[in-house]
């Protein structure tokens, strides 16, 4: 170890001397390379080898040389280019719904003093539900600012509509329904030419479609009787409610067909079905079908069981210990 010592001194003083000997041919070196890629740099670009055909490498530096001069002229030689936001609300959590909002606002602003009309002279619209909005936008809007929002868009309807700006009427556009249940017009039920009325009535899960046509009183249901069919006398009651409580269980006939769900929905989807055909026979019929709860659907479902429960509402038992 003592013998390696003084080796390695030796060596670094002889490298030492010779650095300052290399010194000045690298640099030398270096220059003459330096001033040969330019110069071959240059000639490349103007021509190569003495041709009159631009090569490739000389129209792309060409090329690149004019993006560079009108991004220079563009931005100027000191700023940077940076991506600009669409909208203020870009970088907020509900951007869309945010400049909707704001665009209202500003139509408040600037059309809120026109003339109105009451609000049980308004045509009756309907509008967008929270659901619906927030599958359209994509976006997981609040109810109170949705609730705040559609406040906005019943002011603007309110508008009178021969003087309703064509702004308003886009931006109401965005808060419609796609179907507007309030000019749906319902098909009428006629008698065909053999005398009989199909009525369609639902009930929860089920379906049930009813042809009544007068006769002495038979009913089928999917090609078998009302008893057959039916095993609880609650359910055969629901089924032909509608007869019994006009009073013609004798005089019609109804052949049914009844798909889905249990037979308490099923029964009840017959009542309904079996009233819109009655009607189609004896439209006066009606107010007293009505008063016996057979004209309207009954909208009701099971309500859904909840995490944590043993059912909806109820919670599991309570123990102390």
């Amino acid at each position: 170890m003592a013998s390696s010592r003084p080796c390695f001194t030796v060596l670094r003083g002889i490298c030492q001397r010779r650095g300052t000997q290399w010194q000045q041919p690298l640099g030398q070196q270096l220059q003459a390379l330096r001033i040969t890629s330019n110069s071959l740099a240059n000639s490349t670009s103007r021509r190569c080898f003495a041709t009159d055909q631009p090569t490739r490498e000389s129209l792309s530096i060409e090329a690149a040389g004019e993006v560079n001069l009108a991004a220079l002229k563009q931005f100027g030689s000191k700023s940077r280019a940076r991506p600009v936001p669409a909208s203020p609300s870009y970088f907020s959590r509900i951007p869309v719904f945010n400049d909707s909002y704001l665009a209202l606002e500003k139509l408040i602003r600037t059309y809120g003093n026109l003339p109105t009309i009451p609000t049980s002279q308004v045509e009756r619209v309907a509008w967008k539900t929270l659901r619906d909005y927030r599958q359209t936008i994509g976006e997981q809007v609040k109810a109170g600012d949705y609730g705040r929002c559609i406040g906005l868009v019943k002011r603007l309807h309110q508008i009178h509509p021969k003087l309703k700006p064509g702004p308003v009427k886009e931006a109401l556009e965005a808060f419609k329904r796609d179907i507007q249940p309030f000019t749906n017009v319902a098909t009428p039920i006629v008698v065909d030419k053999f005398g009989r009325a199909v009525g369609v009535g639902r009930r929860k899960s089920s379906t049930a479609r009813a042809w009544v046509v007068e006769g002495n009183g038979e009913i089928q249901i999917n090609g078998k009787s009302l008893a057959d069919f039916f095993g609880r006398v609650h359910d055969r009651e629901s089924a032909v409610w509608a007869l019994h409580a006009t009073g013609r269980l004798d005089k019609y006939n109804v052949w049914a067909l009844a798909d889905g769900g249990g037979t308490t929905g099923q029964a009840e989807a017959l009542t309904l079905a079996i009233a819109k055909g009655l009607m189609a026979h004896e439209p006066a019929l009606k107010p007293a079908l009505r008063r016996a709860g057979c004209v309207t659907r009954d909208p009701r479902r099971v309500e859904r069981k909840k995490h944590g429960r043993v059912k909806a509402r109820k919670m599991p038992a309570w123990v102390k210990r």
